[in-house]
């Protein structure tokens, strides 16, 4: 099985090692028979092939199995015409990963403001009020004179129904508990449009219960009762938004991982930046894109009938958990010392017990 490795900019490279070296333990230990494949993207590419992401590199992406993603630094990038593509989002679109799905958990050893929480945000990921990626053809944001602007959000109802069904799908592997996050009483046609068809995918799920909450109270209940939510489903911009609250309180954004998913490829990519302000210096946190690499192998289990992938996934993701336990493996971003490099080793030794 063919894994495209992407480290990206800033912290990029060096989260990205620590995760492959834990990977290349876990292939060894649990007879996985990947085969890594790396492959500049972003700056570097940039330099090199004069795009931060080339059709070529476009074609290598679809052509494998699965693929992991560092983070890119797109403030650093020159327009698009200049070669400065916005990689997260042109994968997106090109390879129509309709749902970003982003856990958060708190973890023993950790120090979390949420100690209770323990949620799944299913994001829709393709349309939404990103400009980049609801329009055929153009942005849309615009501006029809130069003090009016303006931008047109997009919500389908192919797009609200299988964001809506993979919800339920994950929350039938879970508690079996739905949150659907809208402002449906201002914006009555968009947000209904998706509301209703979250309704309408709740009634082939009887065993799951279903409870609607606006955006403004969802803010704030995520800090007052985090334990009370299971799986929560929402719009784009709702869901990239809360999905950060939700990696905060449970212990910071080093942590959040997620997965960007659709019918036929997937994706793993932590949910922070490229940090660019730290980068070289050893100390980004790479739990985010282990995490997210543990997430991915799962993904790929589940659709290519692969029982070794799943279980190795949730190994991956237990090796991780134990290494936090020690105070010892917390970079600064939890509140310790340890370097990147630590951080891997220590999930490469759990591994390997």
């Amino acid at each position: 099985m063919k894994i495209l490795i992407l480290p990206g900019d800033g912290i990029g490279p060096e989260i990205m090692e620590a995760t492959v070296e834990a990977l290349n333990a876990l292939d060894e230990v649990c007879g996985l028979k990947l085969d890594f494949e790396e492959r500049a993207i972003g700056l570097l590419a940039l330099e090199a092939e004069g795009s931060t992401l080339s059709d070529d590199l476009m074609g290598h992406i679809k052509a494998a199995d699965g693929v992991i993603l560092g983070p890119v630094d797109t403030y650093a990038y020159p327009s698009p015409d200049q070669g400065g593509v916005n990689p997260s989002a042109a994968i997106r679109k090109e390879l129509d990963l309709f749902a970003n799905i982003r856990p958060s958990r708190a973890r023993r050893g950790v120090p979390a403001l949420a100690p209770d929480m323990d949620l799944v945000m299913a994001r829709e990921n393709t349309e939404g009020f990103y400009a980049d990626r609801n329009m055929f053809f153009g942005s849309g944001e615009f501006m029809p004179t130069e003090d009016v602007a303006l931008a047109v959000r997009k919500i389908t109802r192919q797009g609200s129904r299988r964001i809506a069904e993979e919800a339920f799908r994950l929350a039938e592997h879970r508690r079996k508990k739905v949150t659907v996050v809208t402002k449906a009483n201002v914006l009555k046609v968009s947000e209904g449009l998706f509301l209703g068809e979250v309704r309408d995918v709740a009634k082939a799920h009887p065993d799951v219960e279903l409870t609607e909450v606006l955006i403004d109270a969802m803010a704030a209940l995520l800090v007052r009762t985090p334990g009370a939510f299971d799986v929560v489903v929402t719009t784009n911009m709702y869901g990239d938004i809360l999905a950060d609250e939700a990696a905060e309180l449970s212990g910071g954004l080093g942590l959040g991982a997620s997965v960007n998913a659709g019918d036929r490829h997937g994706i793993a990519q932590a949910a922070h930046g490229s940090a660019p302000d730290i980068a070289g210096r050893g100390i980004g946190n790479p739990v985010a894109l282990m995490n997210s690499a543990a997430m991915l192998l799962e993904w790929l289990g589940a659709r290519h009938g692969r029982d070794d992938l799943i279980a190795a996934g949730g190994q991956f993701n237990d090796a991780i958990d134990r290494g936090l336990e020690d105070p010892a493996n917390h970079t600064p971003d939890l509140g310790g010392r340890a370097k990147t490099a630590d951080v891997g080793k220590a999930g490469t030794a759990e591994i390997r017990k």
